[in-house]
């Protein structure tokens, strides 16, 4: 099954919440993702919000006070659901339908008791949002951009870049949920064994090759029971929606203990989310082909494959990744673009991604966090991390203010957008991602 086009999606849709109307907001009425915040002003309890121009609608206080009728309560269920994004993610696909329309109802420019509504909007600037918008149980990052893995092999293994299985099975690895963070949040440079020299024992020291990886994540609906299996055709039925992920990554601690088992500490110190879960409703509009494979390449196993996913499985989603120095927020200087790159150049769809990790009957549980791996293109200004760019840090990036990076120094800050954007559609975003690196202790 596939999230149809439908009337929520209308470009002529507008809101009585003026910056919706914005043609350049991340958040029209056509988007609406969902986040748990608290306004930090007046110290209230967290709650379910609604992302809608440069507000956030108390979707708790909406219920409360009753613009949710009994059809629809009847729908939402008992408000012990409502402590986190866990219990809404678990709805069934026409709970979650009812949930947006009505949604989209309370916020249109037709609705008539906007004065008393306007009670539950809150300021986007004077919330805080919480580290994570599910109860994240397990987390797993998947390397699913084969220019990635391509770009990647080709620095430690230049005759054989990419394994043999790279192309016949999903590859992954299970991060660190505990340490997955929101957008924001300062990140602290991690130490670890370094081996730079063969010649001499490891060293146990600061981070000196400290990365990010541009990477979108999804989140777990309805999990499955231990030892069934999600058959292809009805996988993003338990997908609930989209945020950005960013990846830290540090390289040379990476190098030294990734043979033969792979990512540790290289990987499990932070990972930093966007705060707003895009539906996967709202992202209707903007499906596309699974990737086109070169001739000569397999086609997935029968499990891993269905039409419908090879017509629609993919996503056009736009990412972009900034760099600011401490030199450049001192001189008041913009953010320096690093890289551009898109969801369609994923060699397998987040569906393939889902369906592969439960293949086995792991039971994959309602919150769970799942990453793409590096997005990342077929040109060098489309590679999404600072060890493809700099390629190992052979080809340093020169800043227009005179510095350069081969990797990030401390108090640089990373900051990641994603944007779809198709004609006829209204444009919905993400949000940032971001994070500024602090010195080790």
């Amino acid at each position: 099954m596939t999230y149809e086009i439908n009337e929520t999606h209308d470009i002529n849709l507008k809101s009585w919440v003026e910056s919706a109307n914005d043609p350049n907001t991340d958040f029209p009425i056509q988007n609406l993702p969902f986040c748990i915040f608290y306004n930090n002003e007046k110290h209230e309890q967290i709650h379910i919000g609604v992302l809608i121009g440069d507000f956030v609608l108390d979707l708790d206080a909406c219920y409360d006070k009753d613009f949710f009728d009994e059809t629809y309560k009847e729908f939402l269920g008992n408000k012990r659901l409502w402590s986190c994004l866990d219990g809404l993610m678990d709805f069934t696909l026409e709970k979650r339908f009812e949930l947006r329309k009505r949604t989209q109802q309370l916020l249109s420019e037709s609705f008539t008791e906007k004065e008393e509504l306007e009670n539950f909007l809150h300021k986007r600037a004077d919330c805080v949002f919480e580290d994570n918008p599910a109860v994240i149980g397990d987390y797993t990052d998947f390397y699913a951009s084969v220019f990635h893995a391509t770009n990647v092999g080709a620095m430690f293994r230049p005759d054989n870049p990419l394994l043999p299985n790279y192309k016949w099975v999903p590859i992954g690895y299970h991060g660190r949920a505990s340490s997955i963070v929101v957008s924001g949040t300062e990140i602290k440079r991690p130490k670890g064994q370094n081996r730079a020299d063969a010649e001499q024992p490891p060293v146990y020291i600061p981070c000196k090759n400290f990365d990010y990886e541009m990477e979108v994540g999804f989140f777990v609906g309805k999990g499955n029971q231990m030892g069934e299996t999600i058959p292809i055709e009805n996988a993003e039925e338990h997908i609930f929606g989209l945020c950005l992920v960013n990846d830290w990554s540090a390289r040379d601690i990476q190098a030294w203990e990734y043979q033969p088992l792979g990512p540790f500490l290289a990987k499990n110190f932070a990972t930093t989310i966007s705060p707003f879960v895009v539906t996967m409703e709202a992202l209707a509009p903007f499906r596309t082909n699974a990737f086109v494979r070169d001739e000569g390449d397999p086609q997935p196993l029968p499990h891993l494959y269905s039409e419908q996913n090879q017509r629609q499985g993919g996503f056009d989603i736009n990412l972009e990744v900034y760099l600011q120095t401490k030199k450049m927020r001192e001189e008041g200087e913009a953010p320096f673009l690093l890289s551009k790159s898109n969801t369609k150049d994923l060699y397998w769809t987040f569906a393939q991604m889902l369906t592969h990790h439960a293949s086995n009957g792991c039971n994959l549980q309602t919150g769970d966090l799942m990453a793409s791996g590096t997005v990342s293109g077929r040109e060098k200004n489309e590679r999404g991390c600072l060890l493809e760019l700099t390629w190992r840090g052979k080809e340093p990036i020169e800043l227009p203010n005179g510095e350069t990076r081969r990797f990030l120094e401390d108090y640089d800050e990373i900051i990641m957008k994603g944007y779809c954007e198709r004609e006829g559609f209204r444009r919905i975003g993400f949000g940032e991602c971001r994070g500024m690196i602090l010195p080790a202790d």
